[in-house]
């Protein structure tokens, strides 16, 4: 059912605006997902990171790579918010997992902090147009390079977060 809401917003207009953001002690809550996908079918414990890639994407005002977040609007849970965030900005979608943690940050454009929650998403599906296509680009990568890439510390230490757990993973496996 979530992922036939999700997809329908691929040909909807990106959400803007403040007006249904949530907030808690003043901090905008944003949200947004660590997308991945593995390359080869044969993974052990050993070769889990080396068989990952995830995707970055470009801001919208530079080429600054990030993973795609954004708001958490108040008619939305916080897994639906992740999911079409992912979607309007990075025109994927897939298996909403772990939530990574949350990080409090400053944001670039604005003198106001935020809170961000950040969850991985094992991507099933790449769409060839989404919301916000024609202002980003995306770019899978190996971990290594991702953590180089990543433009903001907070999203680096979500990274980190999300190397743990697959490690994790593939050790209970």
């Amino acid at each position: 059912m979530a992922s036939i809401q999700i997809k329908h917003l691929a040909s909807s207009p990106p959400r803007s605006g403040r007006c249904l953001q949530r907030y808690n002690s003043g901090f905008r809550l944003v949200v947004g997902c660590i997308p991945y996908r593995r390359t080869s079918e044969n993974i052990s414990s050993l070769q889990a990171q080396e068989d990952l890639e995830v995707l970055l994407i470009t801001s919208q005002k530079s080429p600054k790579m990030m993973f795609p977040k954004g708001g958490w609007e108040l008619d939305e849970d916080i897994e639906l918010a992740a999911s079409r965030e992912t979607l309007e900005e990075a025109g994927v979608v897939g298996s909403l997992g772990v939530k990574l943690g949350e990080w409090t940050f400053k944001s670039n454009s604005q003198e106001k902090f935020h809170k961000g929650s950040m969850f991985t998403l094992l991507v099933k599906e790449e769409l060839d147009d989404w919301p916000e296509k024609n202002f980003r680009q995306r770019v899978w990568m190996p971990i290594k390079e991702a953590r180089e890439a990543c433009v903001h510390p907070w999203m680096i230490e979500a990274l980190d977060a999300f190397v743990q757990t697959n490690a994790l993973v593939h050790e209970q496996s």
